[in-house]
């Protein structure tokens, strides 16, 4: 997982809940993050996966990265993959598309 710009950020997406399994069922979880996309959300209970986008971080005020949300789309069409119809290679479910082949992103 990436170095959050501040604890309490940290301290809200490392939150795990010893009553639901799934953080869009614990009314505790207030944050999600996205890590294919790079995006972070505010979670909406409304009994589905809802997230409001953010780009400050709610504590302290810091800018959030830029979501890649564009660039995973246009990784998968380089590679002739329709997300729509294809199966997705594992590595485009979550960050590992985003590390240099060898690499890592530390």
């Amino acid at each position: 997982m990436p170095q959050h710009c501040c604890e309490e950020m940290t301290t809200r997406l490392d939150h795990r809940c010893d009553r639901h399994e799934d953080p869009f069922d614990c009314p505790d979880a207030v944050i999600h993050h996205s890590a294919k996309f790079q995006e972070y959300g505010l979670v909406i209970h409304d009994g589905g996966r809802s997230t409001l986008g953010i780009v400050f971080c709610p504590w302290c005020g810091r800018r959030l990265p830029e979501s890649q949300r564009d660039r995973w789309f246009d990784e998968l069409e380089r590679r002739g993959i329709y997300p729509w119809e294809d199966e997705l290679p594992a590595e485009f479910e979550d960050d590992r598309w985003l590390r240099p082949p060898g690499g890592s992103t530390s």
